[in-house]
């Protein structure tokens, strides 16, 4: 099933369809708490993640509290033995190190917006 991405005021969510209900649903994105929000028709929908992010951010500012997930920067990836070998050898041939490599090869994809593309994911801009 293809997912797509509403973006609003920087946040984004993930939104979804329930044929059993006849409703769309869908999270906020990159937070550290649960913040879901649902709509009877697209226009509902966007108006329920407006507000929902809006009063997230509401909240955590009455609470004192950093509305962003923090990240610690560092995590595992597992990939295919031959994949690692073709890396690390790309990596040797180019003087860097293994770590800068998959670095670049991120930074690469999120600012180029080549990842949401790849994936089949929309990202709904308004």
């Amino acid at each position: 099933m293809m997912n797509d991405i509403l973006k609003y005021n920087g946040y984004y969510a993930e939104i979804h369809f329930s044929s059993d209900d006849d409703v769309f649903y869908g999270k906020l994105l990159g937070i550290s708490d649960l913040v879901s929000f649902e709509g009877a028709s697209v226009s509902g929908l966007k108006q329920a993640f407006h507000e929902a992010v809006e009063d997230y951010l509401e909240t955590c500012a009455a609470l004192s509290k950093d509305p962003e997930k923090t990240y610690k920067g560092s995590f595992n990836v597992r990939i295919s033995p031959e994949l690692h070998r073709k890396a690390a050898t790309l990596a040797s041939m180019h003087k860097v190190t293994l770590n800068e490599l998959v670095k670049q090869a991120i930074d690469g994809m999120v600012s180029k917006r080549q990842f949401l593309a790849s994936v089949g994911k929309a990202v709904i801009d308004k």
